[in-house]
């Protein structure tokens, strides 16, 4: 179907990223300041998820050979122009005047409670989330304007290494996000406490406090992963993981435990850390009680060798395939003009 850009000189694939502005938060102007006492602080600034969502979807259309604009001025759009807006924050459509309907989704809000009457301030046909789970979430808003789409990895860049410069057992990737003292106690240490009982070397990284040639580094020693997130909605760093070869031992309790959840009057939400998952990317573990099992589990299958996460990515998730994927949905922005 993405082939039909190809052909119909008319229309224009027309993306956009826009950021959310700094804002004063102390002191008039310090919104200048805050940017700068930031890289001198962490360092050169790197991408984070919502950014690389967007890298990737422009990798992916690279590969497969199809031009696009990014950022285009709003009064530069045409009338038969497909447009898709991945913006962070409320703010990403201010100014937006046009009748071209958009594709629009991920990064724009948090819960759809915070921006219900999105599709009727404009004319958005389609709401992106990567997951099911996530995409449950915004059904009761946006209805069969949902649609699910995951965004490609980097096979490139996320390949296996050699096993024999493997020297690690585990990597221990901690992104929890919620409650982190008191999951630190019941979780992280008793894992800890497990692997050095059983004689299993490790080191960890922690979400946020890494370079990203940390982690390749990382992957490149270590023989498999331990995955520690509440839920995530797509997972790109496992998923890097899976792409370079490594199985993961992924904690996977169920719920989305964001304490918002409250707020937005949904108490219980059905989610998973690994939503794009199969018996080939490795073994799931619920809670510190089962972990010493699913452990042994996991430690079996690996020794025989069933594991195979690269192939899944492969045949799931490459760049090629998710960018045609945002094609196909694209495509159905014809039957709105």
């Amino acid at each position: 179907m993405y082939e039909s850009f190809r052909l119909n000189q008319m229309s224009r694939i027309c993306l956009y990223y826009i950021r959310e502005p700094e804002r004063d938060r102390w002191l008039p102007g310090d919104r200048y300041v805050r940017p700068i006492i930031r890289r001198i602080i962490r360092g050169s600034s790197r991408p984070g998820g919502i950014d690389k969502v967007f890298i990737n979807l422009c990798l992916g259309l690279d590969k497969l050979g199809i031009s696009y604009k990014v950022n285009l001025p709003f009064s530069e759009l045409k009338k038969h122009d497909r447009v898709s807006i991945l913006g962070r924050g409320l703010s990403c459509l201010d100014g937006y005047n046009r009748e071209n309907p958009i594709v629009a989704g991920i990064g724009l809000m948090t819960h759809p409670s915070e921006w219900p009457n999105l599709y009727k301030q404009y004319p958005v046909v389609k709401y992106l989330q990567h997951s099911h789970w996530a995409n449950e979430v915004y059904k009761p808003y946006f209805g069969d304007r949902c649609t699910i789409w995951p965004v490609g990895i980097n096979t490139d860049i996320w390949q296996p290494t050699q096993s024999k410069s493997k020297s690690v057992d585990f990597l221990i990737y901690n992104k929890i996000m919620w409650g982190y003292d008191q999951q630190v106690v019941a979780l992280l240490e008793p894992i800890r406490h497990t692997l050095t009982q059983k004689g299993l070397s490790f080191e960890e990284l922690r979400y946020g406090f890494y370079q990203p040639q940390d982690y390749q580094q990382a992957l490149s020693r270590c023989r498999a992963m331990i995955f520690l997130c509440e839920h995530e909605s797509q997972g790109l760093a496992y998923q890097e993981c899976l792409s370079s070869g490594v199985p993961i031992f992924a904690w996977d309790q169920g719920e989305c435990l964001d304490p918002n959840r409250f707020k937005w009057g949904m108490p219980h939400i059905p989610a998973t850390s690994v939503p794009y998952w199969d018996e080939r990317c490795g073994v799931k573990f619920n809670n510190i009680n089962e972990f010493s099992t699913k452990l042994e589990e996991f430690l079996e299958n690996l020794k025989l060798k069933k594991f195979n996460p690269r192939n899944y990515i492969l045949e799931n998730l490459t760049l090629e395939k998710c960018a045609k994927n945002h094609l196909e949905i694209m495509e159905i922005l014809e039957n709105y003009q």
